[in-house]
Formats: C-alpha cells, sequence, structure tokens
C-alpha cells in the first residue's frame, strides 16, 4: 500500500491524483474523514465494491453508504423528499450517515437489488475535492470503529498488516484524527418516518 501524506483541510489536488486514479482503475483507497478513516472505492467497479463488502464482513444484502459532493448529487443516487431535503440541508455536510429510499440507477450498480443506501457529505475539504475530481460519489465504508481508546492507537492499525492495509492501493495519510468518532446514522424512509 502506498501511503500519501495529506493535508484534510488544505488539500493539494496533485496529492490526490493517485487516489483519484487508483479508484478509477477500480483500487480501494483508504483517507480520513471528519469521523474516522473511510476505505472505499468507485460506484462504477463491481470487482472492487465485492472487495469492500468482503473486507467488511458485509452480506450483500446490507447497505453501505456513499460519500457525495452535495446534495444535489446524491439526488441522483437517492429519493429525497421535501422533508428529507430539509433534514439534509440541516445535517450536511457533517458526521452523519442518512439512509434513504435508493433510486433503481444505484440498484442496478450494487451487487444486489438494494433499497436503500447511506449517504455521507463530508465537511472535510479533502473529502470534498475527492468527489468533485472523481466526478461521481465514492462507495464508503469506516475502516475503525470505535474500539480503540485513543487516536494514536486507532492510527497504529495502519502500521500492521491487516485487511484493509492489504486490500488498499493507497492511505491518503493525515496521521492520527483527534476528533475521530463514528457517524450518527438514521434512516428516512419513503413515509418521512425518522428512525435512528
Amino acid at each position: 500500500m502506498e501511503r500519501i501524506t495529506v493535508y484534510p483541510d488544505t488539500p493539494h489536488l496533485r496529492t490526490l491524483t493517485s487516489a483519484i486514479d487508483a479508484l478509477e482503475r477500480g483500487e480501494l483507497v483508504i483517507y480520513p474523514t471528519d469521523t474516522v478513516y473511510g476505505i472505499g472505492c468507485s460506484i462504477y467497479k463491481k470487482r472492487a465494491i465485492e472487495q469492500l463488502y468482503q473486507i467488511k464482513g458485509k452480506s450483500k444484502f446490507e447497505h453501505m453508504s456513499i460519500l457525495c459532493g452535495s446534495i444535489h448529487q446524491a439526488a441522483e443516487f437517492v429519493q429525497i423528499s421535501n422533508t428529507a431535503y430539509r433534514i439534509l440541508k440541516r445535517c450536511f455536510p457533517g458526521p452523519y450517515t442518512i439512509i434513504l429510499p435508493a433510486k433503481n440507477c444505484f440498484s442496478k450498480l450494487m451487487l444486489t437489488r438494494q433499497k436503500e443506501v447511506g449517504v455521507r457529505i463530508s465537511g472535510l475539504a479533502i473529502c470534498q475535492l475527492m468527489v468533485e475530481e472523481l466526478g461521481f460519489p465514492i462507495l464508503n465504508t469506516s475502516v475503525i470503529y470505535g474500539k480503540y481508546e485513543t487516536a494514536d492507537e486507532a492510527y497504529s492499525e495502519f502500521d500492521v498488516s491487516n485487511e484493509y492495509t492489504n486490500a488498499a492501493g493507497i492511505m491518503l495519510d493525515a496521521g492520527p484524527l483527534e476528533n475521530a468518532g463514528v457517524s450518527t446514522v438514521f434512516q428516512i424512509n419513503a413515509m418521512n418516518e425518522i428512525r435512528f
């Protein structure tokens, strides 16, 4: 795995070029978010999607999230009612994952006909720039949950051989994420019911 040092609040496009190229080739990439490190792939590369599900130990019937650059971009892949739009405007960008009904076009991209998908819009500049340059969302999941007591301990996970570092082609390395924590997840269904 190639590690590239990045500054998540002031990224340079030249620094991100390798990661964007890797995503376009169908590789997995590890990157910082405004919660924990994420690992993701192109939503258009089926083998990469399969690999991501495998290393996460997820069933093909479980949804993951897409990292989008804007609500407008998310609306291409999920159904956003007026109620949902108002909620998204209040939450994004920010450390939230909002599960929404998926559009048919998204279901066809995935391994199964999923009815829902999580949406993330990170406030971190590096995530915004990466998605903007790629031109479409990244299938995204977290690398590390809250099982570590400190950011340093969580970051040390990348110094040992594990399923994530073995699978990813590139890591955008911002060092320990001091304010890391898992995202708040809630669901807005087709009836505009909100579930946490």
